[in-house]
């Protein structure tokens, strides 16, 4: 009697983030970072929110075309850059600001540290 064998789930593709956009992570964690406390708020706060991001890796629960789905609609530039926008369209509330910053700083540091897109497969 030969016992079979449950078919092996194969790893996602491997997605290297290059040197350079590495070092423009970098740079992103740090113009960020400075923009918080340039805004008023204590550098803390980008520790304090940095996981709160990575919730978007639950969809990875569902499947992996879920999570890497919520995964890279949150880890991307766009929507941080978008509210900064319109913090400058709407003046005041220096929250937008810090919450565009510890989201660009989040997102810079993934970068940095070799995390990016993940692929949808």
């Amino acid at each position: 009697m030969t016992a079979t064998a449950a078919p092996a789930r194969t790893p996602p593709p491997a997605t290297p983030v290059p040197v350079l956009a590495r070092v423009e992570g970098a740079a992103i964690a740090v113009a960020a970072a400075v923009l918080v406390v340039r805004a008023g708020y204590p550098w803390w706060w980008l520790l304090a929110v940095f996981l709160v991001f990575d919730l978007s890796m639950l969809g990875y629960a569902i499947g992996h075309r879920a999570g890497a789905i919520g995964y890279n609609l949150v880890h991307n530039l766009a929507v941080p850059l978008a509210l900064l926008g319109l913090h400058l369209l709407l003046g005041g509330g220096g929250l937008l600001v810090a919450v565009a910053g510890c989201w660009l700083f989040h997102v810079g540091t993934d970068r940095a540290l070799g995390f990016g897109p993940r692929p949808l497969r």
